[in-house]
């Protein structure tokens, strides 16, 4: 299925009714359908052909939600690109992907003028111009024949071993990744999304956006989070369903209990993803809000591949079990199946894994198996009942005198100590052991942890070789936009 197809339902048979909310604005499916029919004819006027690239250096806003429909129904691919990167890495992307359109808003032209004006075959569009741009257009949807295969977006990961990549994602892996989701997470046309999340992002994207698309159920989108705001926000709109990542979690701890047991009244399922949930952030929302937080595991290659089940037993730490027509294996290096409760690298293979990386054959082939699994890079470990956890990732793997240590292991049990916040261990050269780890503290600033104090719950609670060696205290971990912990700038900080 292609998501002209998926999407069709919705922005036809519910015309009339409000899909979206933006900053006290609402807009119906059916000006969301003109609208994007008549950029779609626009990009066609403009000689754009199926396959060409549309860049958008957008944040949250209904003009990115139409951008995207457009290039959908045009047959061309959607490229976001992350609203926190700067001149060098927009210029990397730009150049890799070649973009016959670039979308930004005005304030940036102050990053993007100066790379967009080195490429005169590149139309520069400023988002607050895209009424005049459709003007006159037609607003009944393009012609043109869409496959399962055709890329519908080129998403760069995030590039902590190297430049970004683009990943190629299909029609079929967003249409089948939308379909798993609205299976195992019980959404209907009747629920309220409140989302926060990034539309530059597979998150954001895959599972707000195309959820909401294939059902018409009724989104408030938000330009991003703001801790300022979220509870006003929650009370107001009454969501059935929020999509967050770890941070916001934590940020929401601090909502006072009567008004974090009303928001837990009218929402039936939170969501995390994009990096790893701490079990502590996972009970004391429980205990908060009177919710346990569904985790599950998915990447910008693969979009979703495991969740913990909507009905049964969501576990502390692990991100469940593998979605339906979603094989997963554990390996070892010599690509040998591993057992039940032994660490092994997660292959993962089904309609959701991406078709490859952006002319860049020798990174795809490196990529894949032999018999078609994608190695993720990740470890992860699978309990006798089924359930997945994840160590961190295989290049963060701690050799040290020969035994290996699992960064992830190291920091939950110390996020469970009184008084963190935060916590990320890495492993630091060392000439008599190979590695080392060393962990940066995050304090609580209510009543901030002793370094020396954690030392000793760790003596006390770990192996002696996986204490760190050192413990360093920081006001904060780096992190993407999405929230994961940019673990290889934290070396620079070292002395």
């Amino acid at each position: 299925m292609n998501l002209r197809m998926l999407f069709e339902g919705s922005l036809g048979r519910h015309a009339k009714r409000v899909g979206v909310e933006f900053q006290g604005n609402h807009y119906t499916f059916g000006q969301i359908e003109r609208h994007s029919n008549q950029l779609a004819h626009r990009f066609l006027a403009e000689g754009l052909e199926p396959g060409d690239r549309v860049a958008a250096y957008v944040t949250n806003c209904i003009e990115l939600i139409e951008i995207y429909l457009a290039t959908v129904k045009a047959g061309l691919v959607f490229t976001p690109i992350n609203i926190l990167y700067r001149e060098g890495e927009i210029e990397h992307i730009l150049s890799d992907a070649e973009p016959k359109v670039l979308f930004s808003h005005r304030e940036s032209d102050e990053i993007v003028a100066a790379v967009a004006a080195g490429r005169p075959q590149m139309r520069h569009w400023h988002v607050e111009h895209i009424r005049s741009l459709v003007d006159g257009q037609p607003d009944a949807p393009p012609p043109g024949a869409l496959s399962d295969d055709s890329i519908a977006t080129l998403v760069y990961t995030s590039g902590t071993t190297g430049r970004p990549k683009g990943a190629m994602l299909t029609h079929g892996n967003f249409a089948a990744n939308a379909q798993n989701l609205i299976e195992c997470w019980r959404i209907t046309e009747d629920d309220r999304l409140l989302l926060p999340l990034p539309l530059f992002h597979v998150h954001g994207l895959g599972n707000g956006l195309h959820t909401w698309l294939a059902l018409g159920y009724r989104l408030r989108l938000l330009e991003r989070f703001q801790k300022e705001t979220i509870l006003r926000e929650l009370l107001d709109f009454r969501p059935t369903l929020f999509f967050g990542v770890p941070t916001m979690y934590v940020r929401l701890l601090e909502t006072p209990p009567e008004t974090a047991r009303e928001i837990g009244r009218s929402t039936r399922l939170f969501v995390s993803g994009s990096a790893p949930l701490p079990a502590a952030t996972l009970e004391k929302f429980r205990d908060l809000f009177g919710h346990v937080i569904l985790e599950r595991y998915g990447m910008s290659e693969t979009l979703m591949n495991t969740s913990n089940p909507y009905e049964g037993e969501r576990r502390p730490g692990s991100v469940g079990l593998p979605l339906p027509n979603v094989s997963i294996r554990l390996c070892n290096a010599g690509g040998e199946d591993v057992g039940k409760e032994e660490p092994g690298e997660v292959l993962i293979k089904g309609p959701n894994v991406f078709s490859g990386y952006w002319r860049n054959p020798s990174a795809t082939r490196e990529s894949f198996t032999e018999d078609g699994y994608f190695r993720s890079g990740d470890l992860g470990t699978r309990s006798q009942d089924g359930y997945y956890t994840l160590q961190g990732r295989l290049k963060e793997l701690i050799i040290s005198g020969g035994f290996n240590i699992y960064p992830r292991e190291v920091e939950e049990f110390v996020l469970r100590q009184p008084g963190v916040e935060g916590a990320a261990v890495i492993g630091v050269a060392d000439p008599l052991k190979g590695e080392v780890p060393v962990i940066f503290v995050v304090p609580d600033p209510k009543a901030p942890a002793d370094l020396k104090v954690l030392e000793a719950a760790c003596r006390k609670g770990l192996a002696s070789f996986k204490v760190p060696k050192r413990f360093l205290m920081v006001d904060e971990l780096p992190r993407n936009a999405l929230g994961k912990v940019q673990k290889h700038f934290l070396a620079s900080r070292l002395s």
